[in-house]
């Protein structure tokens, strides 16, 4: 069978003085009509990405709820994730379409993985484009069939988006994180979604500032300077190139100036090492350039300390399904710059609870106006913090898949 992902208990009762008691009623009351179903998540990777970060939390969370939830992990070698890394980034719009071998290997990998998924599931939720040949193959091992898109389809590489949507159709519904994604003659199984983050993980529970200074100064930050970090995978999408462009600008007028660029290096992300050395190389060994990935002993822990130290968190995309790093920053009341991009405009309403921006001079220009005036991060970080309790936390998407799991009649 495929790789199952084992995972630490969780408890929706511990949430309930962070989202509110009502949330957490409702919950219990759509999951009572739900309780034992059997229900599987399929995807890439169990670590290294937004995926594995909400499954390792919503899994258990479901499984506390009384369903029989389960995580697994497909099985693929560097030549499948060469390939699916490429159709990602098709799918993202960039115009280089898988070979005609890369669409086989692809498919080959799948009817792998096809024949090893376990049967008996009331609901198979397939995430992402990966695996998502699997209910073309084997439609009979689940009663019904959800795909998970987790990236941006608004303007895709249409010979990529056409030669995959033979493998879509099989499935009762689709999940997207924005209407903009749902690509046309899918509006009648989509449903919108958009992600969130658990308020009680290591990266995101509440940290001391004097916790967060020590993490800092062990990886060489000097913490009486300013601090610019972002937190994502090292990718083209992400931008980190901008963002040490920035910087620089930054620091023509502010010298003091450091930055943090902080990322994990994912097992699906074959791309990912070549990013990280043009990366390096782009910042040209300035000593106040501060490059980490998780095999740097960088993890959730010191994610979060790099986010609550810093005084301007950035997320520079150029293409961004939804971001959920501006998420975490945010909900640490930190003030954030995000591109104008995908699901950061709906985490960011411009000024009032952080910035959204275009160009490396606009964000330069921004993080400068916060630098100069702390009063005003302070405002956009409480206002920040406050908008993502309501809508980005993980009971609330909790909530929304059981409402999913009714709605397809699971």
């Amino acid at each position: 069978m495929l790789q199952p992902v084992a995972l630490a208990q969780k408890h929706l009762a511990d949430y309930a003085s962070i989202v509110g008691r009502p949330l957490v009623d409702e919950i219990r009351e759509r999951a009572e009509r739900l309780a034992g179903k059997r229900v599987l998540h399929v995807s890439a990777t169990s670590f290294g990405g937004g995926v594995s970060e909400i499954l390792s939390t919503l899994v258990p969370l479901m499984v506390d709820a009384g369903l029989s939830c389960e995580w697994h992990v497909i099985y693929g070698r560097e030549e499948f994730f060469n390939a699916t890394k490429l159709m990602h980034n098709a799918l993202q719009g960039s115009d280089e379409d898988l070979s005609e071998e890369q669409w086989q290997t692809w498919l080959r990998y799948n009817e792998i993985n096809a024949r090893e998924l376990s049967t008996d599931w009331d609901v198979c939720v397939i995430h992402d484009p990966q695996p998502a040949a699997l209910a073309s193959l084997v439609l009979e091992k689940a009663r019904k069939w959800v795909w998970r898109c987790h990236i941006d389809l608004s303007t895709p590489n249409h010979a990529t988006l056409e030669r995959l949507r033979p493998y879509l159709d099989p499935y009762d519904a689709s999940v997207f994180h924005m209407s903009q994604y749902v690509p046309a003659g899918m509006d009648g199984t989509a449903h919108i979604v958009p992600p969130a983050i658990d308020p009680l993980a290591p990266k995101n529970m509440a940290f001391s500032p004097e916790d967060a200074v020590y993490i800092c100064q062990q990886f060489g930050i000097d913490i009486d300077r300013p601090l610019l970090c972002q937190v994502s995978r090292f990718d083209p999408w992400k931008d980190p190139l901008g963002v040490i462009d920035a910087y620089r600008l930054v620091t023509d007028e502010m010298p003091e100036v450091q930055l943090a660029l902080v990322g994990s290096m994912a097992t699906d992300d074959p791309e990912g090492w070549d990013y990280f050395n043009a990366t390096v190389a782009h910042a040209d060994g300035d000593p106040d350039i501060h490059i980490f990935n998780n095999l740097n002993n960088v993890g959730a822990i010191e994610v979060n300390a790099f986010q609550s130290h810093s005084d301007v968190v950035l997320q520079k995309s150029t293409r961004e399904g939804f971001g959920l790093t501006v998420t975490e920053a945010i909900w640490k009341a930190r003030p954030v710059i995000g591109g104008a991009v995908g699901g950061i405009p709906l985490q960011i309403t411009d000024a009032e609870t952080g910035f959204l921006v275009s160009t490396v001079d606009q964000c330069a220009q921004r993080a400068l106006e916060i630098l100069g005036d702390p009063a005003l991060g302070n405002r956009l970080g409480r206002a920040g913090k406050e908008a993502v309790r309501r809508r980005f936390l993980m009971p609330r998407l909790l909530r929304d898949w059981l409402e999913l799991f009714e709605y397809v009649e699971v």
